[in-house]
């Protein structure tokens, strides 16, 4: 028979102190991360660089909540945090002067979560 629940302990780590740290700081951004994060991983949003490169301009803060994927070009410096990223794009990123970020390294450095836009 099939379980209907995540086994990934890291990823259910992530959730729990997506939640605690909303509930303590009173963000709601990083509750409504920890419930994407809940869906099936299926159904994760798969973001191209094409795509973020379109919708952002110089410096932002993007949170993709799922895979960053290389397809494309990047012409500006941004900060990208997400649950991965493939090889390609986070070369492309740091190329263009830009940084990748684990969604930890964001809630840690930005816990109220200002100037974050999300993507997927």
């Amino acid at each position: 028979m099939k379980h209907n629940h995540k086994t990934n302990i890291q990823l259910l780590d992530l959730i729990s102190n997506l939640k605690k740290q909303s509930r303590e700081k009173g963000v709601p951004l990083w509750r409504d991360i920890a419930l994407r994060l809940e869906i099936p991983k299926r159904n994760y949003p798969e973001v191209n660089l094409s795509r973020i490169n379109r919708y952002t301009k110089e410096k932002d803060l993007i949170l993709v909540p799922g895979k960053v994927l290389g397809a494309g070009e990047l012409g500006h410096q941004l900060t990208v945090a997400a649950l991965s990223f493939s090889g390609s794009a986070k070369n492309k990123i740091t190329a263009a002067g830009g940084a990748c970020l684990t969604i930890e390294e964001l809630m840690s450095s930005n816990p109220e979560g200002e100037r974050v836009r999300i993507m997927g």
